[in-house]
């Protein structure tokens, strides 16, 4: 493997590169050669996961957010993410653009709309009239939970561990390192491979899933607006042409081209969130964005731990249950992203402590969260009518929208944006951030899977990038074929299988933080000095 190596002039682990590539490019072949097999075998197993381990994806997040805290506000939280003279490279404002662009920019401008909408009209918790103020309160809070604090725990988890081990061990980039001192030498052997192997391919999927969410949006929006038909052809066709401008840009690298695209990006999705408080129902939304907050801290407890457990004990329910459409398959589907986001937010946090960095991670990306979502959705269920009276009131006009997100998910956004002045103008603009957040996305990765097999902070050469943004591009036109006329269903088989082995891994990162933690301690290095790997 080294020979081929040195002759394809790749800078690279050759295990790790050659045996990911190699099961990425076999996975896209059994997908071409036998999709029915491999689509059932992904519907059984995820069957089997969510109906048996769905309570362990929702119990591990709030253990996790629960350890976060600890570690940020206890005696460690002044620890730097670095040498003790380091200092952050990145100034707070394009810290928090950087992170959130690669985290969840495609997810927010897929969801803002869809979810607290599909809340609203098919309420999740018991004895909840649909289309009702309780039931618009409800679809909020779960909305907000979904994508805010919750979400951001499973991303800096794995964040805090690879800024302490990497930047302040000086271990090779690599997911293995965060489990130094549980494996010793044996982070370099082949259990420490396999480990970075299962990283990169859950990363793959992950950012796949998420591209092939973002193309069927930008697909439904040229559809609206063009009136072409809104099918796979075209979902691919923009998945080809996004993967390439997600080249150029990691061709240009981080700083230019992902700092670039997320400072750029992060401005013109701010812009659309304050043409809708503008041109919306400025005073209640408003008056939204305060209560919201409220809702989401009043009603979070009973969320955090809310497993449908009853779901199961009706013989004529779905055996699933709704969290496993719902809250199951976003912590599976996050928990895939969080190798990739935790390295590139680690790689981007160099010198910050961990106070710092925990506090900074979770909370102002969730707040951003909080108030997109109570303008978003608040402004949503207005127009698609709050309450007995109101609905009767609008006459045939109630429920408009969630008719529109019933019968297509992706075009939630562009049918919203109907009824705002100026919306062929705004629904284009629309289109322009998804596809930017798509390439941010994109780009991103392939940059932080490269580090995963190079080991080094600066990526490999430039074919090794362009390898990686287009093995994402691949996979993600494979799954989007797998789904078919499933669309959404099938990705969400795909995660969540895929999610459970990344769960169990970034679960064990915390024994091994504790273990750094106490190093620190008998040794007195929290002074600064950088800590020596025999400590162990």
């Amino acid at each position: 493997m080294e020979a081929w190596a040195e002759r394809l002039g790749l800078r690279t682990d050759p295990a790790i590169f050659f045996v990911s590539a190699g099961l990425t490019v076999v996975f896209v072949l059994l997908l071409v050669v036998v999709p029915e097999p491999i689509g059932n075998f992904f519907e059984v197993t995820r069957a089997w996961i969510v109906t048996n381990l769905g309570w362990f994806f929702i119990l591990g997040v709030n253990v996790w957010l629960g350890f976060l805290i600890w570690a940020a506000v206890s005696r460690h939280g002044h620890i730097k993410l670095g040498p003790r003279d380091s200092t952050p490279d990145y100034s707070n404002l394009s810290w928090f653009t950087m992170l959130f662009a690669g985290g969840i920019g495609t997810v927010l401008m897929f969801w803002g709309v869809a979810e607290p909408v599909s809340h609203f009209s098919s309420p999740p918790l018991a004895g909840v009239e649909p289309f009702s103020e309780q039931a618009a309160k409800d679809a909020i809070s779960i909305s907000v939970y979904h994508l805010g604090l919750h979400t951001w725990t499973i991303f800096t988890l794995p964040g805090l561990a690879f800024g302490y081990f990497i930047n302040r061990y000086d271990l090779p980039v690599r997911v293995s390192s965060v489990f130094y001192p549980l494996l010793k030498d044996g982070i370099y052997g082949p259990v420490g491979k396999a480990i970075d192997i299962a990283s990169i391919l859950g990363t793959l999927f992950g950012v796949a899933v998420s591209l092939g969410l973002g193309a069927s949006q930008i697909s439904a929006g040229i559809a609206a607006l063009t009136g072409l038909a809104d099918d796979v052809p075209l979902t691919v066709a923009i998945l080809v042409v996004l993967t390439a401008v997600a080249v150029v840009s990691i061709v240009a690298g981080l700083d230019k081209g992902v700092k670039f695209l997320s400072n750029l990006n992060i401005g013109m999705a701010v812009g659309l969130m304050v043409f809708v408080l503008v041109t919306g129902s400025t005073l209640f939304l408003l008056r939204a964005i305060v209560e919201t907050f409220g809702l989401y801290f009043y009603n979070l407890p009973r969320l955090a731990f809310w497993n449908d457990m009853l779901a199961n004990i009706n013989p004529t329910n779905d055996p699933w249950g709704w969290q496993g459409d719902w809250t199951v398959f976003y912590w599976a589907w996050t928990v895939t992203w969080s190798p990739f986001i935790g390295l590139f937010v680690a790689r981007i946090s160099r010198g910050r402590t961990i106070r710092e960095f925990v506090f900074g991670v979770l909370l102002a990306p969730s707040l951003f969260t909080l108030i997109w979502f109570a303008i978003f959705g608040w402004q949503a269920m207005e127009i698609d009518g709050i309450g007995l009276a109101l609905r009767e009131q609008m006459g045939p006009a109630a429920g408009e929208l969630s008719r529109a997100v019933a019968d297509s998910v992706p075009l939630a956004m562009f049918a919203f944006f109907e009824h705002f002045p100026l919306a062929t103008l705004v629904q284009g603009i629309a289109i322009v951030v998804v596809a930017i957040f798509f390439a941010t996305s994109s780009d991103s990765a392939s940059l932080v899977v490269d580090m995963l097999c190079t080991g080094e902070a600066e990526p490999g050469p430039v074919r090794q990038r362009v390898f990686w943004g287009v093995a994402e591009g691949m996979v993600a036109v494979m799954l989007i074929i797998l789904a078919g006329d499933l669309g959404l269903t099938a990705l969400q088989q795909v995660i969540t299988v895929v999610g459970l082995p990344i769960f169990c891994l970034v679960f064990m990162m915390i024994p091994s933080i504790i273990m750094g933690f106490k190093i620190e301690e008998i040794d007195h290095v929290t002074v600064g000095r950088r800590p020596k790997l025999h400590q162990f």
